[in-house]
């Protein structure tokens, strides 16, 4: 049946390539004079990336290297409101919320992503605000609002982004501070009772000086309800964030943008399902214990830009920091009766660097290199209260770390269609670590403080190197192709809950990756097809363990697993059927192997071969997508945008062991918009996730009776409608 699906689901996107490439033959027939200045349709404006850290902006066609970017139009026109909503629109990549603690991501693209919430656990995704790395997979997937662009990598981004993004990378960009005065303003409610005022201005204060200030607020009624006591609102939250930036021209050579943002989120604990009591096709769940969270949070970014005449380049400096506090307490046996509630506490603080240069030579030489260094102090504490407080236990620790690194990537024209791309990174970090195993007496309840029985540090050095090419076979056609090296850190695990296992250190993981892509538009400018094949090859695979326990609930144990193979295609189109309709579609095909495996990840006491014929967690083998546009002038009286997204995840298994899974799913969204006045204000009705799926974070097996489950649920069908004002 599998085998069937994929290739029926195969067939059917195929089927809606070759139809908008037929369609948009016909059109550029009709209007050969057709280009990127002509086309004003949103899915096909020029979108500039910051992908490849040169001195200025490419446009995602020409750099080569597999990228998804969205710009802010395309994000209004998605009713973005958190990265995760993007989590179904693009072949291979998952942006989801693992759920235990609200706005912690566990990220996965092309089958290379966590299963965790432990915050000393460094990402396979590495997800960058205006240039800074956060640092923390908690309180990525908070709401995001005044976004110029995202742009998601997919693969290694280990040369130019550092180590933790094995997997890819995700790139926020807010919008600058403006010198010509504009500001817009959005009104929104949702099923729920989930309300969102967001407001962004922006202009100047003198000639040399411009500034912005945006402002979000969302209070969220609840979506879901709790059968233990029948309260129809369970999911309230509350979200504040300001948002002030100032940019400076301090000459014609040299700008400074100062950004600075303080948010606060605090709601209800996670909707717990166990299913062990209910099945994974409902929304039914029963807790005792709701829960709550709360997560504050100040950062500050200072970019500096000075162009040299120095290859007649650019000097970027990004100075960043970032502070959190955050308290979560979740109900994790998901059952109406008190088996394990577990109350948890993280502070951590950042701070980063980045100076590098980038120019063009000759004509025919583009080079870019820099130094980095990155700081993070991370304090965790976690308790556990098992069998109505019986066993009580905690733990966790303190661990600081370092990273420096230098970097260089080098791009020479060989002919004027075939340049060769090469690429050194020399990483040095280090880790410190005091941890205390989750025991009876572990921490001071009240204070948080720890009595530590595990110290220790460790450094890690390493190489990332990259070779590749690019030719452009003709104007609007491009083949590249490269071999890298991408490092994920070793560490520690802050929440020891064997104290027959070590808490580390766990040594680095290492990818390897072979890419081969093609970007193409027509001549018209009417069809877009991107795609790309690739071989990844991953040693000392660094993976949490979950083995259901009956003292500690969950014992986690984080190792160097296995090595493992995983290869894949994906492809994106997008054909302009007309003036006013655009089709888009997307496939990712994956698949993976174990080659050697060290530890007993199926947990039946013995390395065999049933371990290595184990299946990947977070790898969907096949993902989908089709969507069509509708977006036309209606006469003198304003404008209409109407879009349709049918999105497909094939199922992934959550624990090593393949006995937690996710549901596969099919995402149905739609959105009407009528634009009026100029597009001075904006109209909108929409749906997500119309079919109703339901979706987890995870699947975590428990061990107080059979198919017992912690599975935080993700919200079901939501309607809304939005009001937008621009002046």
């Amino acid at each position: 049946m599998k085998t069937a699906s994929f290739y029926k689901t195969a067939s059917m996107v195929a089927l809606c390539a070759v139809m908008g490439q037929a369609w948009a033959g016909t059109v550029s027939a009709q209007d050969t004079q057709a280009d990127d200045s002509d086309n004003d349709n949103v899915m096909f404006e020029e979108i500039l990336v910051t992908a490849t850290k040169k001195s200025t902006a490419q446009a995602v066609q020409d750099v080569p290297i597999a990228v998804t970017a969205f710009s802010e139009r395309q994000l209004d026109a998605l009713h973005v409101r958190t990265i995760g909503d993007l989590s179904f629109k693009m072949p291979n990549v998952s942006l989801d919320d693992i759920g235990t603690a609200r706005g912690t991501a566990n990220f996965s693209i092309r089958g290379l992503g966590i299963n965790s919430s432990i915050p000393s656990i460094d990402p396979t995704v590495g997800v960058f605000v205006d240039g800074m790395y956060m640092g923390l997979t908690a309180g990525v997937l908070f709401d995001q609002f005044d976004l110029e662009s995202v742009e998601v990598l997919r693969g290694p981004q280990g040369l130019l982004f550092g180590r933790n993004v094995t997997g890819g990378a995700v790139l926020l960009n807010t919008t600058k501070p403006s010198f010509e005065g504009r500001g817009k303003a959005k009104l929104s409610y949702e099923s729920g009772d989930n309300v969102t005022a967001a407001a962004v201005y922006s202009g100047p204060l003198s000639e040399n000086v411009a500034f912005k200030l945006g402002v979000y607020y969302n209070n969220d009624g609840g979506w879901f309800t709790n059968l233990a006591n029948n309260n129809d609102s369970f999911g309230k939250s509350e979200t504040f964030i300001v948002r002030p930036a100032i940019t400076l021209r301090a000459s014609e050579s040299a700008e400074l943008t100062l950004r600075y943002e303080h948010g606060n989120s605090d709601g209800d604990g996670p909707a717990s399902q166990n299913h062990g009591i209910y099945g994974r096709d409902t929304f039914e769940f029963a807790v005792d214990e709701e829960g709550n969270y709360s997560l504050t949070w100040d950062q500050a970014i200072a970019e500096l830009n000075v162009d040299v005449g120095f290859g007649d380049g650019t000097v970027t400096n990004i100075t960043a920091w970032r502070q959190s506090d955050s308290t979560t307490l979740g109900d994790i046996d998901a059952t109406a009766s008190f088996l394990f509630h577990a109350p948890a506490a993280t502070s951590a603080d950042q701070f980063s660097n980045e100076l590098r240069y980038s120019g063009r030579f000759n004509d025919r030489m583009d080079l870019t290199f820099g130094v980095y260094y990155f700081t993070q102090d991370i304090d965790y504490f976690e308790r556990r209260q098992i069998i109505g407080g019986i066993i009580d236990i905690s733990g966790g620790g303190i661990q600081n770390q370092s990273t420096k690194a230098a970097f260089a990537s080098l791009d020479f024209d060989l002919t004027d269609t075939f340049k060769l791309t090469t690429g050194l990174r020399y990483t040095n970090e280090q880790k410190q670590v005091e941890i205390a195993t989750i025991r009876p007496g572990g921490c001071n309840n009240t204070t948080f403080a720890c009595t530590a029985n595990f110290f220790d540090k460790a450094d890690w050095n390493n190489l990332t190197p990259k070779l590749g090419f690019q030719w452009q076979e003709g104007e609007n056609t491009q083949f590249y192709g490269f071999w890298t090296k991408g490092f994920r850190s070793g560490g520690y695990n802050l929440r020891n809950t064997s104290p027959a296992a070590s808490p580390g250190p766990f040594d680095e993981e290492s990818t390897s990756v072979f890419e081969l892509g093609m970007k193409r538009d027509n001549d018209a400018k009417t069809l877009r097809t991107n795609i790309a094949v690739f071989l990844n090859n991953i040693s000392d695979m660094q993976r949490e363990v979950n083995i259901a326990d009956p003292v500690a609930g969950v014992v986690q144990i984080i190792d160097n697993t296995a090595d493992a193979r995983i290869w894949g295609f994906e492809a994106e189109v997008q054909a302009q059927l007309g003036n006013a309709l655009t089709l888009t579609g997307n496939i990712g095909v994956l698949n993976s192997q174990y080659k050697n495996v060290r530890f007993d990840i199926s947990s039946d006491g013995d390395v065999d071969a049933e371990d290595r014929a184990l299946k990947l967690p977070r790898l969907a083998p096949l993902t989908w997508g089709v969507g069509l546009l509708y977006d036309t002038d209606l006469s003198d009286w304003g404008s209409l945008f109407a879009n349709v997204n049918l999105n497909y995840r094939d199922r992934s298994f959550y624990t090593d062991n393949n006995f937690g899974f996710l549901n596969a799913a099919t995402m149905l969204d739609a959105n009407i918009t009528v634009e009026f006045m100029d597009g001075a204000m904006a109209f909108s009705v929409y749906g997500k996730n119309l079919l109703n799926e339901v979706t987890y974070g995870g699947d975590t097996q428990l061990p107080f009776f059979p198919g017992a489950t912690f599975s935080p649920l993700n919200k079901g069908r939501i309607y809304g409608v939005e009001m937008q004002v621009n002046f």
